[in-house]
């Protein structure tokens, strides 16, 4: 399956729908410290409800961190895509395969141009909008580029 990361996420409702979207598509969800929210917060629990328990999720308390996660439990190696409005090319047109990461940025910023600078320029993508649109909702911006990713893999564990 493949992974989905926040990094810093700040608004509890948004997560609280990745968590369910990472439980209906069997994808891991990695939240990258600071939050913006306590995840007891009721919105977290009303938006994530009855898919908590589906879901699998794991907090880092910060990028570094993850990046030591990734490195100890993927000895097979994993490649990320940062998600992004300053990526070089649609999300449609990366070729997404098992055990790859799709990081998001904070509602508010975005990813920190150090983080996307990191990653490799093919896997900076970013969601074909209108030129004068600022962004998505992270919500959203993740459902879609999830959504495509299992596409390419077939939807691997889907009825």
């Amino acid at each position: 399956m493949f992974d989905i990361a926040l990094y810093e996420p700040e608004i509890a409702p948004n997560t609280g729908n990745i968590i369910r979207l990472s439980a209906n598509c069997g994808a891991n969800l990695h939240l990258i410290e600071p939050l913006g929210f306590d995840l007891e917060e009721k919105k977290v629990r009303r938006a994530g409800l009855d898919y908590h328990d589906l879901a699998r999720v794991t907090r880092h308390k910060d990028y570094p961190s993850f990046l030591k996660y990734l490195e100890q439990n993927r000895p097979e190696g994993y490649r990320i895509f940062a998600c992004t409005t300053k990526g070089s090319q649609h999300h449609h047109k990366a070729e997404y395969q098992q055990g790859d990461v799709l990081l998001f940025g904070p509602e508010t910023r975005g990813l920190p141009m150090d983080v996307i600078e990191s990653v490799p320029t093919p896997q900076r993508i970013r969601i074909p909008m209108m030129p004068d649109a600022r962004s998505l909702n992270l919500s959203n911006a993740v459902a879609i580029i999830a959504f495509e990713a299992w596409r390419q893999m077939d939807y691997p564990g889907a009825q």
